[in-house]
């Protein structure tokens, strides 16, 4: 398919749209197809790749998307929504607020080369908000979106449910193949997300980025978050810096995940969330992303 992407059915009349390779900026995201209209989860990063997505779905149906859920606030979910104007769009009402504030447009230059090419899409935030859950229906489909928090990748993440068919949409709160992050969340509210995240019991996990896996994915974020949390506690107590930290650190089995240098962003999440000192300052751990990756901006295909 056009755009390095591919489409996978996961059960019947219910898609994922996985972006290839799943790095910085580029998502995997879905639809759910009914006789009169779509419910599309999460857009993309740039003009292109929204457009792309549409083409997607109209290779499927003629039903118009009439209904579209952000995971969270990240751009890579919400920046095409301008794409889908005749969509109302859900989500959690701290990723409204977020998508508001968000600057990651404006220091992408300074952080990832090639930065990406946005094209002409102009802000488009949730028009409906909710603050735990609400359910949405789709050909018979039951849809329920779920808010996994308080506080884990963001602070407003949702699920997709999808109960009759055993899939789960789970947004950037799942990784398949891909370094998880958790900058503007936290490692340990991470962990407790994926006992909720569980419990839902899904046979079909849809992550935030990579292809579709099973819910084994859930245990491999485990192993990995304790993974971060050890290696912050150890440096914490040696006084060194979460950059030190991480220069000094084998990744071991998460060494071939892609972005590594996350291990930098998590590792300031990590200290603050170990330390109680709150909010992290995206400028700094940015800037010590980039160093770790030899003082070069990170890649990104976007």
């Amino acid at each position: 398919m056009a755009g390095g992407a591919s489409r996978r059915e996961v059960a019947e009349d219910v898609y994922a749209y996985v972006q290839h390779d799943g790095s910085w900026w580029i998502n995997t995201t879905g639809f759910v197809v009914g006789p009169d209209d779509v419910l599309a989860i999460d857009s993309c990063a740039t003009a292109v790749r929204a457009q792309r997505l549409r083409q997607t779905i109209a290779e499927v149906t003629t039903a118009p998307v009439r209904r579209l859920v952000n995971t969270h606030h990240h751009g890579d979910h919400t920046f095409g929504n301008a794409a889908f104007p005749g969509a109302t769009v859900f989500a959690h009402h701290n990723c409204r607020e977020a998508v508001l504030a968000d600057q990651a447009r404006h220091v992408a230059p300074h952080v990832w080369n090639p930065a990406p090419d946005w094209g002409e899409l102009p802000l488009r935030p949730p028009d409906v908000t909710f603050t735990d859950r609400l359910t949405l229906h789709v050909a018979g489909k039951h849809v329920e979106i779920v808010h996994i928090g308080p506080r884990a990748h963001t602070t407003g993440d949702v699920v997709c449910w999808l109960p009759g068919q055993g899939v789960l949409f789970a947004g950037d709160l799942a990784f398949h193949g891909g370094t998880p992050m958790v900058l503007q969340g936290s490692l340990t509210g991470s962990l407790d997300a994926l006992r909720q995240l569980r419990a839902f019991g899904a046979s079909t996990v849809v992550p935030g980025h990579g292809e579709p896996c099973g819910p084994e994915i859930f245990d491999h974020h485990e192993r990995y978050y304790r993974f971060v949390l050890a290696a912050a506690r150890d440096g914490l107590d040696r006084g060194l810096s979460p950059l030190q930290t991480a220069a000094n650190l084998d990744l071991g089995e998460f060494a071939d995940l892609l972005d590594p240098e996350r291990i930098v962003l998590n590792l300031h999440r990590a200290y603050a969330d170990l330390t109680g000192h709150g909010e992290v300052d995206p400028k700094a751990a940015f800037a010590d992303a980039i160093a770790y990756n030899g003082g070069r901006p990170l890649h990104c295909t976007a």
